[in-house]
C-alpha cells in the first residue's frame, strides 16, 4: 500500500514543504502509478487520517488546512496523464452541495470522469442550488454528481436532489462522498434515477458501463 511505503509526511504536514509532497508523487507517477491508486490510497487515505486526527482534537484545524491545501496543490501534477483517453462523447456535470466547503472529494470525481473520457464540468464547494441549476441547464449534461462530506449536510444535499428532479426528470444522478459513512442513505429511496456511489473503483464501473450505452 502507498500509505504504508510513503514516508508520513502528513501526519507533520505543516513540518515538511509542498515541493516534497510533490517530489513524492511526481516519483509515483513516473513509476506509472494508477489515477486511483494515488487518489485513494495516498491523497484519500492521508485525508481521512488527517480528519480522524482533527476530530480527536489532536491536531488544530490550521494543520487540517494545511493538508487539505497541499493536496490540492498536488492535482496540476496529475493533470498530463489525465486527458490522454479518446473522448466518449458523454458529458458531466459535477459539484459540491452548498454549504459544502470540502471539494477535494468531487474533483476527484471530475478527474476519473475526465479519465474516461467524459467532458466535465467541476462547479467546486458550495455551489447554490439556483448556480447548479442554471449550469445544468446551460450545460445539458448526460450525469450530474454531487459530493457529500459532511453527514449533517444531508438535507441541504436532499433538498438539491428534490429540485434538481423537479427541474430535469430524467436526468441521470449519482452522490457520494465521506458523508455517507454516516449519513442513512435510506433518504435517497424516494429519487428516482439516482445512484450511490461509494468508492472511485465503483464510480469507474458505473462510468464505463453509462458510456458504453447508445448515445441518445
Amino acid at each position: 500500500m502507498i500509505w504504508r511505503t510513503t514516508p508520513p509526511i502528513w501526519r507533520r504536514c505543516c513540518a515538511v514543504t509542498a515541493p516534497d509532497c510533490r517530489q513524492i508523487v511526481a516519483n509515483l507517477l513516473e513509476q506509472a502509478i494508477t489515477i486511483r491508486s494515488l487518489y485513494v490510497d495516498l491523497f484519500q487515505r492521508a485525508l481521512y487520517d488527517i480528519g480522524a486526527l482533527w476530530a480527536q482534537n489532536r491536531i488544530s484545524v490550521e494543520v487540517e488546512h494545511c493538508a487539505t491545501a497541499i493536496t490540492e496543490s498536488l492535482f496540476p501534477l496529475v493533470y498530463p496523464h489525465l486527458f490522454m483517453a479518446e473522448h466518449c462523447g458523454r458529458r458531466a456535470v459535477v459539484s459540491c452541495v452548498a454549504n459544502e466547503f470540502h471539494q477535494i472529494g468531487g474533483k476527484m470525481v471530475a478527474d476519473i470522469l475526465e479519465m474516461h473520457g467524459w467532458d466535465t464540468l467541476f462547479l467546486g464547494a458550495n455551489t447554490g442550488l439556483t448556480e447548479l441549476v442554471r449550469h445544468i441547464d446551460e450545460q445539458q449534461p448526460d450525469l450530474v454528481a454531487l459530493s457529500l462530506s459532511l453527514s449533517h449536510h444531508l438535507p441541504v444535499l436532499l433538498t438539491s436532489l428534490t429540485e434538481l428532479r423537479r427541474h430535469f426528470p430524467l436526468l441521470p444522478l449519482i452522490v457520494g462522498g465521506q458523508g455517507f459513512a454516516w449519513a442513512d442513505p435510506a433518504a435517497l429511496a424516494t429519487t428516482p434515477q439516482l445512484q450511490l456511489i461509494r468508492s472511485l473503483a465503483e464510480l469507474e464501473t458505473y462510468v464505463t458501463d453509462f458510456a458504453a450505452q447508445p448515445l441518445p
